[in-house]
């Protein structure tokens, strides 16, 4: 399954370079998980090992993200994080360059319902807010596939 974004991103790309975009599902996970809120830089360039939005190559109308796993040709091969989940260019191929619509910079981790103790809390705080890094080595995971 796809790692979806909601619509609320489509809207706020228009306007600005850099907007929000929300996580719904588990292609990503350890680097992503549902309900985290993603810092998107729309336009931004994009290389092998960084996390990017696209639209999805079949179903247009739904923005989903992704890590670039290495360029192929004029399009990119995008790979989730967990190998488990599908959704990516293992399923539907390279993906056409102008359907990667930008790069993501940062995640903000919502708190869960329930932390309330001290130490959770702090624990949350020190995590919340991280930026999203480049992997280089996806391109040895796509290799291992």
């Amino acid at each position: 399954m796809p790692e979806q974004l909601s619509q609320e991103t489509e809207r706020a790309r228009g306007a600005l370079p850099f907007g929000p975009a929300e996580v719904t599902g588990p292609s990503m996970v350890p680097t992503l998980h549902h309900g985290d809120v993603l810092l998107v830089h729309w336009g931004a360039r994009v290389r092998a090992g960084d996390v990017v939005v696209l639209r999805h190559p079949f179903q247009q109308d739904l923005l989903v993200v992704k890590r670039v796993a290495e360029r192929r040709g004029a399009g990119w091969w995008v790979l989730g994080d967990n190998a488990f989940a599908g959704g990516d260019s293992t399923d539907y191929g390279v993906v056409p360059q102008d359907l990667v619509l930008g790069r993501v910079r940062f995640r903000y981790r919502p708190p869960r319902p329930g932390q309330r103790s001290p130490l959770a809390v702090v624990r949350w705080a020190l995590s919340a807010v991280r930026p999203v890094l480049a992997d280089r080595s996806a391109s040895r995971r796509l290799r291992a596939r």
